[in-house]
């Protein structure tokens, strides 16, 4: 057989693979796993529930940090087991005076006057926290009032460490670009609920988890994600973290796909490093289903773009072979990229069509995480970055 043939079908055969086993394999696997253990129960609040220190960093967030403390003090947990720390990461607007003016109900300011980014923050805040379990979440998140209440009996569990948030993804389908983020986000919320049955999830959401103090003190380097190291310390240091499905946090859509576009960039870079930085959990022989969740929860779906350069590449090798159906399915790929293209320059403010928002936030999402690849590999470090301006949401 001509080796351009041959390494095509190699390369097809690959990617199918890597894209079949991620995108249901995987999915299945867990499924089955999971109907073989009985679902898990937290136990009771009791009488005498946990303090508990809700720690929220922000930066430059005066269009919605009144509203974000104003959901804070409308949880339902008792008011004297709960600190509210709000941490400005050298804030230069008037997100401090407004944090300043809810004082009088109990609401802590913790001022960083030199910016060094969401983690180095919240590194800052350990020694201000009081409480036995710290839950951390955004400025732009709204928490269901119940929210808390629901994360915090997990703990009653010696085994589990970390408990971590349900996002419900929210907006207005009809007047928003990005309506694709929402069926991701649904997908991996199911995805987490399997894995919380099995072995415990891979990852926290980073708009709500609630972490073990002796958890959250040991620190995180600054370029990393804290909320994938939360997961990820407590298996190391013995504990497990599952997902809350009542532990409602709505997260308002990214109101434009630039905007997710370099979001993704970020938090995927952030992510590949923190993988590495935690690599030795990959190793089935020490971790068992927990190593093989991880591999195939983050790893292979970050290969899953990679899959897609391999298989135009395959393709293109039969078609320059002789093998015209070949090219086939790289001329169909033509109209995604124009769809793309045409999404990419969308008008602000205009709504965008499903059958075209779709598409472009999957060939979008996949060339972010290409170019995360590449700047996770070269080593890029972006401790400080501007945070993702999100539509902002009312306190209820």
């Amino acid at each position: 057989m001509n080796p351009s043939v041959l390494g095509g079908w190699a390369l097809i055969g690959a990617a199918a693979g890597t894209v079949a086993y991620t995108a249901a394999g995987y999915p299945l696997l867990l499924r089955a796993i999971a109907r073989s253990r009985p679902p898990l129960v937290p136990a009771p609040l009791g009488d005498t529930p946990p303090m508990v220190t809700v720690v929220l960093p922000a930066f430059n967030e005066e269009r919605q940090i009144a509203a974000a403390v104003e959901a804070l003090l409308a949880l339902e947990y008792p008011r004297e087991r709960l600190q509210l720390l709000v941490v400005s990461d050298g804030s230069t607007d008037a997100t401090d005076r407004i944090v300043e003016g809810y004082a009088p109900q109990g609401v802590e300011l913790l001022r960083i006057e030199e910016r060094g980014g969401k983690t180095r923050a919240e590194n800052m805040a350990a020694p201000h926290i009081r409480g036995e379990i710290v839950v951390n979440t955004d400025a732009s998140i709204r928490l269901h009032p119940g929210a808390v209440r629901a994360l915090v009996p997990w703990f009653a569990d010696p085994e589990v460490g970390v408990a971590s948030g349900r996002d419900v993804s929210v907006g207005d389908m009809e007047t928003r670009a990005n309506v694709g983020e929402t069926g991701y986000v649904n997908a991996e919320m199911d995805l987490r609920a399997l894995e919380t049955r099995v072995a415990g999830i891979v990852g926290a959401s980073g708009s709500l988890y609630a972490i073990r103090k002796e958890l959250h003190l040991l620190p995180v380097p600054e370029g990393l994600s804290r909320d994938f190291s939360a997961a990820l310390t407590a298996r190391r240091h013995g504990y497990r973290a599952v997902s809350v499905d009542d532990a409602i946090c709505y997260v308002p859509r990214t109101p434009s796909l630039q905007r997710e576009y370099r979001r993704k960039i970020r938090t995927v870079t952030r992510g590949i490093q923190t993988l590495w930085h935690n690599r030795d959990l990959l190793n089935p022989a020490r971790h068992g289903l927990f190593a093989w969740m991880l591999f195939s929860h983050k790893l292979c779906r970050w290969l899953i773009p990679w899959a897609g350069v391999a298989g135009a590449v395959g393709l293109s090798l039969l078609a320059l072979s002789g093998e015209r159906w070949a090219a086939l399915p790289l001329i169909m790929a033509l109209p995604v990229l124009a769809l793309t293209a045409l999404a990419w320059r969308w008008p602000a403010g205009r709504p965008l069509p499903r059958a075209v928002s779709m598409p472009a936030f999957a060939v979008l999402s996949s060339v972010a995480i290409l170019l995360a690849t590449l700047r996770a590999a070269a080593g890029s470090n972006q401790a400080v970055w501007e945070p993702t301006r999100r539509d902002v949401m009312p306190a209820a």
